[in-house]
C-alpha cells in the first residue's frame, strides 16, 4: 500500500524539454545554486547525470563573464 502511494506520485522533471542549458539561460542556472552560490548536487536537482555536467559547466561559464556571482556572502 505505501509502496504504489510512492510510484503514483509523478515529480515534475527539473529542466523541461524546451529548455536549453545554457551558460546565457540566468534564470534556469538560478535554480541550481544554492544561497551561499554553490552549485547544488545531482540528488537534490534531480537531474541525470548528463544534465547536471552540462549545467556545472554552464554555470561556471556564467560565472567567469560575471552573469552569476561565485559567492552570495550576503547577510
Amino acid at each position: 500500500m505505501n509502496k504504489s502511494k510512492r510510484s503514483s506520485r509523478r515529480r515534475l522533471p527539473p529542466v523541461r524539454s524546451g529548455e536549453i542549458i545554457d551558460y546565457k539561460n540566468i534564470n534556469l542556472l538560478r535554480r541550481f545554486i544554492s544561497e551561499q552560490g554553490k552549485i547544488l548536487s545531482r540528488r537534490m536537482n534531480r537531474l541525470t547525470s548528463k544534465q547536471q555536467r552540462l549545467m556545472t559547466i554552464a554555470i561556471k561559464r556564467a560565472r567567469v563573464l560575471a552573469l552569476l556571482p561565485f559567492l552570495n556572502n550576503e547577510n
